[in-house]
């Protein structure tokens, strides 16, 4: 495949200023690490003309042994202390207080984590920003849903001669590891309800994306208790794996793939025991039928297969066509494709340089593997720009025999699939490991109807005449099959990361009842509801 004739005019940016990380957190301390680092790059960089990246160096983050993820995790199991520890049995009250003084303390940090999330990760500038406002909403928006939720559980009901109470409580110590594409949001998806639900964590940020989280430690430090959070750097396959072998691990929470999680689970002498909150792999389909606005449909598929250059989970990864209206399509698509610039994150541009190591070669081997069993690159700018900067290609005709129709790119390559026969398309969706969301593209309201009666059984969102996404973080984020394990949400989220517990006695107990919740002096068993 021919390098694309884009270029990436990186010098003229300048670069934060590189650090050496040297801390981490544990049981309320910011310990200083003397071992191991890894050195840190950026995925831009000056290009040679033999397309070689000369990477911008960043800094460094340390790379912890064993003995060091032991030590956190002994701190979550000290501070959880069998449920019986400060946090899991503080009062709705003070774990609020906590999040609300982290989140103040995060707002600060806004420019610093924003500026490394567009160095690190190469993700655009209003991207990089828009994270972090997201995030910072989500938290406010989950204590909000926390108070709701305990104003629910100060009820006290009295049915069939029984008195009872019914609460949600903690699950214990909670192994956290977030993903590289959204280092901050989707890792806080995780940590933030599984803290203010009263569990304790130990987290480990991901291999890319790593110095973004380092402007926050002392938020943590300064907000919650000793032992509640933990935070731990370097490879998981040091830290992770040694932590589950355990048996202390009550959740794991992991957005990643099922390789990974499954290895983990593996490890646990108790997988029955794990509780597990899993956003993983996706394969999400477009459907364009033949009765679709054509215009609408490509507009759409292009920021669906292409924002952030394809690397999400929610990201569309297969586009089938009906014949009748594929020339068209493929015509306005591919010169959609082609008007994309490939820039610095500075400029707001979709296509940035790619931070995974190997992802050009990974994108060509998907290319070759098509080009070599009938498909064709039906765009012009298509290919490498350096080792670290890939133009999408638009690969037709795929078929069933190809990678690319199977396996999750997670990059700019962008599959087209034309069909004439809707159950071939329904079947071999059907057929997929994954089963996170999907796009339909019609304007008549029969095919619409009955498309979504055939997928809402397949996927668990189904997107009408609009991309697939995540957003808003109220509505519930999961997948069948591979692409997930619980349900996330700002109010699914807490209840994934909790257990139903209730005190129950009989009704000739109400004067004792009466007492002790008139006493105030239960966390567990109060009628408070003003928080």
């Amino acid at each position: 495949m021919k390098a694309s004739s884009k270029h990436l005019p990186i010098a003229e940016f300048e670069p934060p200023k590189p650090f050496k990380w040297n801390q981490y957190l544990i049981n309320g301390t910011i310990e200083t690490w003397e071992g191991d680092f890894e050195e840190v790059y950026s995925p831009m960089g000056k290009v040679s003309k033999e397309g070689s990246t000369e990477r911008i160096y960043l800094g460094a983050s340390p790379t912890l042994d064993e003995a060091a993820g032991l030590k956190a995790l002994q701190a979550a199991k000290s501070a959880y202390n069998n449920g019986r520890g400060y946090w899991p049995t503080a009062g709705a009250s003070a774990r609020i207080a906590a999040m609300e003084k982290f989140v103040a303390l995060m707002k600060d940090k806004r420019e610093e984590v924003s500026t490394l999330l567009m160095w690190e990760i190469a993700k655009n500038k209003s991207a990089a920003y828009k994270e972090f406002d997201r995030t910072v909403d989500y938290i406010y928006d989950t204590i909000e849903e926390y108070k709701e939720l305990q104003r629910r559980g100060s009820h006290v009901a009295s049915k069939d001669g029984v008195i009872s109470q019914i609460r949600r409580g903690p699950l214990g110590v909670v192994l956290c590891l977030g993903p590289y594409n959204y280092p901050l949001n989707e890792t806080f998806c995780l940590l933030i309800p599984s803290l203010i639900m009263g569990n304790t964590i130990v987290f480990k940020p991901a291999k890319y994306g790593v110095l973004l989280l380092t402007p926050l430690i002392e938020a943590f430090k300064e907000a919650f208790p000793p032992g509640a959070v933990n935070i731990v750097f370097g490879r998981g396959r040091t830290l992770a794996g040694p932590i589950m072998k355990t048996g202390d691990v009550d959740v794991l929470a992991l957005i990643g793939n099922s390789k990974s999680s499954n290895a983990l689970v593996a490890q646990h002498p108790k997988p029955n025991r794990l509780r597990q909150v899993l956003g993983l792999e996706a394969k999400n389909p477009a459907i364009v039928f033949d009765d679709a606005n054509v215009d609408k449909a490509v507009k759409e598929c292009v920021n669906g297969a292409l924002s952030y250059n394809g690397q999400r989970c929610t990201a569309l990864k297969l586009i089938f066509v009906h014949k009748s209206v594929s020339e068209e399509f493929r015509t306005k698509f591919t010169k959609a494709v082609d008007a994309l610039a490939l820039d610095h994150p500075s400029t707001d541009s979709m296509l940035t340089p790619l931070p995974e190591r190997n992802k050009v070669e990974q994108m060509e081997a998907y290319v070759d593997d098509a080009v070599a069993k009938g498909a064709s690159v039906i765009n012009q700018n298509a290919g490498r720009i350096s080792d670290t900067a890939f133009f999408p290609a638009v690969l037709y005709p795929v078929t069933n025999q190809m990678a690319i129709f199977h396996e999750e790119q997670f990059g700019p390559v962008v599959p087209i699939v034309e069909y004439e026969d809707l159950e071939e398309v329904m079947t071999s969706i059907a057929a997929s490991d994954c089963g996170q969301q999907c796009s339909l593209f019609s304007d008549n309201e029969l095919t619409i109807a009955y498309a979504v009666d055939n997928m809402v059984n397949q996927v668990c969102r189904v997107n009408i005449n609009a991309s697939c996404q995540r957003g808003p973080d109220y509505l519930p984020f999961t997948g069948r099959k591979d692409s997930a394990v619980a349900t996330l949400s700002v109010h699914d989220a807490l209840r994934s990361f909790s257990i139903r517990t209730l005190v129950a006695t009989g009704a000739d107990q109400k004067e004792l009842v009466g007492n002790v919740i008139s006493g105030g002096q239960s966390t567990w068993m109060t009628t408070d509801y003003l928080l």
